[in-house]
């Protein structure tokens, strides 16, 4: 196994609590370089991590091969086409980009030059959605008729010192969180026909969306995607109704609260979840009556590296294209028109 080089473009949480951790973590990769203006936490961390101040410093390195696109929105394209262009591949930290026009160029450009092109759509490897999808292929419930997916958060106050808290384009919760949820979705069930979205503030003083409420409507089903700071009173993750009957599943996949805490990602017990978060399945099975907890699959966002490894490595084929992350930037340039219009825009 030949590891490949890879460097960070910062290290704020992104950098620090997912990628560097688990690039670290897999041996099919080595954390060479790490971009920080002024700090060195990453050296403190990782004592054989480069530091360098400046893009052209990773861009103009011939030994890094694969590079993270980890800073805010509205550099993700620019900074991923610089990158291609000298030859490296690029990991994009989600939203993929602030517009369609901008994904589609990196998309161009990724095949023009032959270079691996994906986003890190990590919630694609949470432990819930991995349940959630189980019992929908397996059609536990029966025919769909409506999913509910939620992404809330309890933060009423303006967090100091961020681009994410001050208003611009890519700006907002639905760029931040609903770039997870609108690909969960697009992965499940593919774009909508319909797109009924509002989105706005609630916090006192907030200068970027902090809440969004979206219907999305497919043959013969709608899904309802939701995200909220100001929900202090966790409600379900996800609620799936169908004629057979309901799946309802509470809490939130284990792995970024173990990041958090320093857990590594290749240890045995990793996201398996106590038995009290299971989903409840209430539904009928031929002629007999189901109703119990099914237990949640363990979460493996090393999968999603994994997966990255062997594209590079073994030409196999991503499980984030590039193509797919597009069609979140497209719904959520859909999800704005609608809200402000107030009404209900054409889908796919």
């Amino acid at each position: 196994m030949t590891p490949i080089n890879t460097a960070l473009l910062s290290f704020g949480m992104s950098g620090e609590v997912f990628h560097a951790p688990l690039i670290n973590a897999h041996s099919g990769f080595n954390l060479t370089t790490v971009l920080q203006r002024s700090s060195t936490r990453a050296k403190d961390l990782y004592p054989n991590v480069k530091i360098v101040r400046q893009l052209d410093e990773v861009i103009n390195d011939k030994s890094i091969e694969l590079v993270v696109v980890n800073t805010p929105n509205d550099t993700h394209q620019p900074y991923a086409a610089k990158a291609l262009e000298a030859g490296k591949h690029v990991i994009v930290e989600k939203p993929f980009t602030v517009t369609t026009p901008e994904a589609d160029s990196l998309i161009a450009l990724a095949k023009k030059v032959g270079k691996t092109l994906t986003v890190f759509q990590s919630r694609r490897w949470d432990g819930d959605y991995l349940t959630l999808k189980r019992v929908i292929d397996n059609k536990l419930v029966g025919k769909i008729v409506e999913i509910e997916l939620h992404y809330d958060r309890f933060r009423n106050y303006i967090e100091p010192n961020t681009w994410k808290e001050e208003a611009g384009p890519g700006k907002g919760i639905l760029y931040n969180l609903g770039s997870h949820m609108l690909d969960q979705v697009l992965v499940m069930f593919g774009m909508p026909k319909m797109v009924d979205a509002r989105i706005g503030t609630q916090r006192p003083g907030g200068k970027v969306d902090d809440y969004y409420d979206i219907r999305l409507q497919y043959d013969g089903f709608h899904a309802i995607v939701k995200s909220s700071y100001l929900v202090r009173e966790p409600g379900p993750r996800y609620i799936l109704h169908g004629v057979d009957g309901s799946f309802v599943k509470y809490g939130i996949d284990l792995q970024e609260q173990a990041l958090k805490e320093g857990k590594s990602p290749k240890s045995t017990s990793w996201a398996i979840e106590g038995k009290e978060w299971w989903g409840t399945l209430n539904t009928s099975i031929g002629s007999l009556h189901v109703e119990g907890a099914v237990e949640t699959v363990p979460g493996n966002y090393l999968g999603f590296y994994q997966n990255v490894y062997e594209a590079v490595r073994e030409g196999k084929a991503l499980a984030v294209k590039p193509e797919e992350s597009r069609d979140v930037i497209r719904l959520i340039e859909l999800c704005y028109e609608s809200s402000r219009l107030n009404k209900a825009v054409p889908g796919a």
